[in-house]
């Protein structure tokens, strides 16, 4: 009879649960096929090492230039790196298919070996021609550039050892598999070794390292999740394929902060950084349209001036249509609910209303309310609001206008792109000078603005008179 210490275990590999018996989902973080056999457990314990390599000392005579970082020659990269690139720093770069993530990084690697630092481009994905012919269309191609075709992480670490570079790009982490470990490329344990020998190796040289990561149907970044644990710094790579604009998102950063964004332009010619991108929000006009509200939003820190439109027209089904782009829908609705309730605007019940921003920016944030709800209700009265007029505020169900984060930020911004007038919550603050800024308490309030309700409410407040 076996000894129950000799037993085979299992163990998964998302979470650590170990158990008896083999199972399909593990039963703790309900992840299927994560379930291992381990074998037996060992029977050796760790034992002191006979001489540490590296002895302990005070943290006063730790050498704090040695992780200063160096800019990648990229300015909005290096917004959300904290500064640049840390050597010995793996940085893991996830976005989805076609946004250009691999453009952004030839054009990092060119800016480096710019520089006359060694910088070695490993592809999984393409062929050594196919990024040749990328690099040769942004502009990339330098002596200093080194760039393989690898998929054997043995093979990958052999051009380590002979090119000795300053910087490394691996596109991508999910395509590189060990010889020495079971499993296909992409796989949980593949990841995960590939992964943990290249941030052993960028330690011990000092190398900094760009990792590319696929990320499933949901957005998250495929693979365990130990692999962002590991690295020292994660950026989401986003943006409509359809649209210019893509944003780089900090998720973690061991070397700065984590609320930075970077806005980049792709074109034909490559990927260039965007240190001014709200023009690629409006829609320049000499006369003010109906239906359009600007906003300033907050993208981590960065203030950014966006368009809202809207767009009102009698439906001609018994349940009008409600579409949006760039906004989310249940906000549009709440706010619809409160204009017909709070606003007294009877007629958007009855017609189709469309609303969308300009530029594929995507406006997440209840700031952007009281710009939708005036779009709204300038589509629905045909009259356009003031020129040079931004709406900033969340917008309650009582009608009440709420105050938002990073007012005066805002403005300024705002006041810097030539804008002169202002609608904000209550007790926002001062106003930039130059800019004329109106507090509103509530959504009739804010609604007097339209030239149309601004005389009805005069003519009312005659009456009672």
């Amino acid at each position: 009879m076996a000894r129950k210490a000799d037993r085979p275990s299992y163990r998964c590999t998302e979470c650590g649960w170990a158990t008896g018996k083999w199972l399909g989902r593990c039963p703790e973080c309900h992840a299927w096929g994560t379930v291992e056999e381990l074998g037996a457990a060992p029977a050796v314990r760790t034992v002191p090492a006979a001489r540490v390599a590296s002895p302990a000392v005070p943290i006063g005579q730790v050498d704090a230039v040695q992780a200063a970082a160096r800019g990648t020659g990229v300015p909005e990269l290096d917004r959300v790196l904290g500064g640049g690139l840390v050597p010995g720093a793996v940085v893991l770069l996830a976005g989805e298919p076609g946004v250009g993530k691999s453009t952004l990084l030839l054009d990092v690697a060119a800016k480096s070996a710019s520089e006359a630092r060694r910088t070695l481009y490993v592809t999984g994905e393409e062929s050594a021609a196919q990024v040749r012919m990328r690099a040769d269309r942004i502009g990339a191609v330098h002596d200093h550039l080194y760039l393989a075709a690898e998929t054997d992480l043995g093979s990958v670490l052999g051009q380590l050892d002979q090119v000795k570079p300053a910087l490394l790009v691996l596109d991508s982490v999910q395509t590189v598999a060990s010889a020495e470990v079971d499993g296909a490329p992409g796989g949980m344990a593949q990841v995960r070794e590939v992964a943990g020998a290249l941030i052993r190796a960028s330690k011990e040289r000092g190398m900094s390292t760009l990792l590319v990561g696929h990320v499933t149907k949901d957005g998250a970044i495929a693979g365990p999740r130990l692999l962002e644990h590991l690295v020292d710094v994660v950026l989401h790579f986003e943006g409509d394929r359809h649209a210019r604009l893509r944003l780089v998102r900090g998720v973690k950063n061991r070397y700065g902060a984590t609320d930075e964004v970077g806005c980049f332009e792709l074109h034909d010619e490559g990927i260039t950084s965007l240190a001014d991108p709200s023009g690629l929000f409006l829609t320049r006009r000499d006369e003010p349209v109906p239906g359009t509200c600007l906003t300033v939003t907050l993208e981590g820190r960065r203030p950014l001036v966006a368009e809202v439109q809207s767009l009102t027209v009698a439906s001609q089904i018994p349940s009008p249509r409600r579409t949006t782009s760039g906004l989310e829908t249940s906000r549009v609705s709440m706010m619809l609910a409160v204009l017909e309730q709070r606003g007294q605007i009877a007629a958007l019940g009855k017609n189709d209303i469309y609303t969308a921003t300009v530029g594929g920016v995507r406006l997440s944030e209840p700031a952007a309310d009281l710009a939708v709800a005036l779009a709204l209700a300038s589509a629905a009265s045909d009259t356009p609001l003031p020129k040079n007029l931004v709406a900033i505020g969340e917008v309650g169900l009582a009608g009440e206008v709420r105050r938002v984060t990073g007012v005066q930020r805002r403005l300024a911004e705002a006041s810097r792109l030539g804008f002169t007038q202002a609608l904000v919550p209550a007790d926002s603050g001062g106003a930039p000078a130059g800019m004329r800024v109106r507090e509103v308490a509530d959504i009739g309030e804010a609604l007097r603005v339209l030239p149309a309700r601004g005389a009805e409410s005069s003519r009312r407040e005659e009456v009672r008179r």
